[in-house]
């Protein structure tokens, strides 16, 4: 069957019998229009080769016209020439309004739904073949992974490392199986003299021309060190210094706001002695005057702490630089004695830190 374009040529027609289906020579059934089909007066048209020629109807679909077969007493048809009738139907209708030939839709749903199927059938099978060539992917990786997996169980050879340009092997690095020290403590070298070396000076533990604590500026005053420990304290502090084996106090003044603060650090040979110093004080360190700062905390009251860390106590002494007694509501000579005594501590754990630091880098013995 041809789809589009030009048709078969138009068949001539054999007039049926009213009512009734034309047959071809074998008696089968031709394709043809049942009763009361579009043709005129409700005349079915057969397209059947019959015994006769090839008759055309008349006008209104009545008798043979003048060039009808045997029956209508005519000439034989006027095209012995053309073309046996084909297996589908010819024009509808039965006179001249007929219209062209009628596809058969029966066949083109056959069709059409053939190639449906085709269609369905190359995507399913598209699919199954993507899906087979995934799994064939995804077996053969699991296959090599099984394989290598076993190869380690199984005490397989062990994968060597390309040799050197030169051929010879490159040797593997080494680790020792002894862990490293840990880091040095900046309170072990201020507690043991032996480990505690480093130069120890008024101006190197107290320096600069000012201190600045928390945003409050400090005029440094006089500096003194000495190894009489007695010699600088005030009260029975002398006697608690000597009896604990003090070495050396090193003593600094700063001045801020009318109230002067000595600070003095006492050295000991042992953090226990330290300790026990700083315990056992009583009386206080002795002002020190000069550079600038006048006598101040004699014969009036004074503040007095005491403190250690490591092998070092240190002790401050403030009051007013106009001879005032201190009390309790002056919170200036507090603050200000507090400002020392951290500034004490951050110095001596500072030179614990350098030392510890300095060891940390130099080479292991």
């Amino acid at each position: 069957m041809s789809f589009g374009g030009p048709q078969w040529p138009q068949e001539p027609q054999r007039q049926g019998q009213q009512g009734q289906q034309g047959y071809d020579e074998q008696g089968r059934e031709a394709y043809g229009q049942q009763p009361g089909g579009h043709g005129q007066q409700g005349q079915g048209q057969g397209y059947g080769q019959g015994a006769g020629g090839y008759g055309y109807p008349g006008p209104q679909g009545g008798a043979p016209g003048p060039y009808s077969g045997p029956q209508g007493g005519g000439a034989p048809a006027p095209f012995p020439g053309a073309p046996a009738p084909g297996p589908f139907p010819g024009p509808q209708g039965g006179g001249p309004q007929g219209g062209g030939p009628t596809p058969d839709w029966s066949a083109l749903a056959d069709a059409s739904a053939s190639r449906a199927r085709r269609k369905r059938l190359l995507t399913i099978g598209g699919g199954v073949l993507a899906a087979l060539v995934v799994g064939a992917v995804v077996a053969t990786a699991v296959v090599a992974t099984g394989k290598e997996d076993g190869t380690a169980k199984n005490g397989g050879g062990t994968p060597t490392a390309p040799a050197s340009p030169t051929g010879s092997p490159t040797p593997e690095p080494t680790f020792s199986s002894v862990a490293p020290p840990p880091p040095p403590n900046p309170k072990d070298y201020i507690s043991d003299p032996k480990k505690d070396r480093a130069p120890l000076t008024a101006e190197g533990l107290f320096p600069g021309r000012k201190l600045t604590m928390d945003g409050r500026p400090y005029t440094k005053g006089a500096t003194s060190a000495t190894a009489n420990c007695a010699a600088v304290t005030q009260g029975g502090l002398g006697a608690v210094l000597k009896k604990n084996g003090c070495q050396k106090v090193l003593r600094a003044t700063y001045v801020r706001d009318g109230v002067a603060v000595t600070v003095g650090v006492a050295v000991f040979p042992s953090e226990a002695a330290a300790l026990k110093a700083k315990n056992q004080a009583t009386g206080g360190i002795a002002p020190l005057t000069g550079a600038g700062v006048g006598d101040f905390c004699r014969a009036t009251v004074c503040l007095r702490r005491s403190n250690a860390i490591g092998r070092y106590a240190y002790f401050t002494q403030a009051g007013f630089t106009n001879g005032k007694k201190v009390t309790t509501a002056d919170r200036g000579v507090f603050r200000s004695s507090d400002d020392l005594g951290a500034f004490a501590f951050n110095q001596i754990y500072a030179r614990g830190k350098s030392q510890a630091s300095a060891a940390a880098g130099a080479p292991r013995q």
